[in-house]
């Protein structure tokens, strides 16, 4: 009788575990489409689109880091310029350098063609402070 209520039990917090997930990976676009009576031409356009996830990999020299939106779902690439802002969570700007594999974070993008091109990545932890220090010690003797 104890086993079927923990099994119960630890279902419906897996269930529970798995909804919270998809909610955190929804994406939201709004895109407005425009029409001209005059000239018969539409324009659209797409604001910015959030997802929450984990940065996968991130390498220094390319235009693009792998983001991935839901642990089940495969990473996508990312683009990002130089005018990409992140952010820590205090809202604070910090530096690429502060991106590490497996940090969650939330990004804001738009979409251009078939590229995802990323305006802000808002970190959900902290950065981790690495601080290099280096000693020197010089002896001298005297005759």
């Amino acid at each position: 009788m104890k086993q079927t209520r923990l099994v119960k039990i630890l279902a419906a917090g897996l269930a529970c575990a798995t909804a919270l997930a998809t909610a955190l990976g929804q994406e939201t676009t709004t895109t407005t489409t425009t029409a001209d009576p005059v000239t018969g031409t539409t324009t659209t356009q797409a604001t910015t689109t959030t997802s929450a996830g984990t940065i996968v990999t991130y390498t220094p020299d390319s235009d693009y880091f792998m983001f991935r939106t839901a642990p089940s779902a495969p990473p996508a690439r990312y683009y990002y310029t130089r005018d990409t802002a992140i952010v820590d969570p205090a809202g604070r700007t910090v530096s690429w350098s502060a991106i590490r594999p497996d940090m969650p974070a939330t990004v804001y993008y738009t979409r251009v063609g078939d590229r995802v091109l990323v305006r802000k990545v808002v970190l959900s932890q902290p950065p981790a402070v690495i601080r290099h220090e280096e000693t020197t010690t010089t002896t001298t003797t005297r005759p």
